[in-house]
């Protein structure tokens, strides 16, 4: 179980730590407007943090210091923007994501290495791809027979700078393209996974838990 902290009380920020807090895992939801927090349920076992999701003492309050994952999911692109930045740059959370409303700020602070969801195709889903990468793969397309899916990925950090081959070669998947600072690349023989980089991969439908329990976890050697 992990610790997640979200910015944001709004119906993303509830859903999120919803689905995070019935999970098992630790969560703080902050929000300027303590008033907000009347959206969560009676049964929400998580932390209530009122304070700007900027703000370094408030996300110590949350406890970002010990976080897997950081959504800043509030109604201001700016706050989400400078959040994620404050999370990842100062705080070192390893998994950060930010909402946006303008989908050409959004592709900016993609390619700036920042992910991002345009709220033109938001979801919660969305978010918890982005934040909690050990879930079962959901996949993009689905081919007529049902038998194979195209999925995005989600690798341990011990993947860095492996080829896209020694990926396939583990899982037993197709990479079909890669999305590298907000754009789309086809994965040539020499191709090497980079930190930022979303992987989508064809696969067994069948397989697909199996593919993110092998990605989880670094190359083999690096276990021994």
């Amino acid at each position: 179980m992990a610790h997640f902290v979200i910015m944001g009380c709004g119906r993303v920020g509830v859903s999120l730590a919803h689905t995070l807090d019935e999970s098992g895992h630790s969560v703080a939801i902050i929000d300027q407007d303590d008033r907000a927090f009347r959206r969560l349920r009676g049964s929400f076992g998580g932390r209530k943090v009122t304070g700007v999701g900027f703000d370094r003492d408030t996300l110590k309050n949350a406890d970002i210091e010990n976080a897997y994952a950081f959504a800043a999911v509030s109604s201001g692109d700016n706050s989400n923007i400078l959040a994620t930045r404050v999370a990842r740059e100062i705080f070192h959370v390893p998994h950060v994501v930010a909402r946006i409303y303008d989908p050409g700020r959004a592709e900016i602070y993609q390619r700036l290495g920042i992910p991002t969801v345009a709220a033109v195709r938001w979801s919660a889903d969305q978010v918890l791809r982005r934040i909690l990468p050990e879930q079962s793969i959901n996949g993009d397309f689905r081919e007529s027979s049902g038998r194979l899916i195209l999925g995005e990925l989600a690798l341990h950090d011990g993947w860095l700078g492996r080829s896209v081959r020694d990926i396939e070669a583990a899982a037993g998947v197709r990479v079909a393209y890669l999305t590298r600072f907000g754009e789309g690349m086809l994965p040539a023989a020499g191709t090497s996974y980079q930190e930022g980089d979303v992987v989508h991969a064809m696969m067994e439908t069948v397989a697909t838990d199996e593919v993110a329990r092998v990605l989880s976890k670094p190359p083999r050697e690096e276990q021994e």
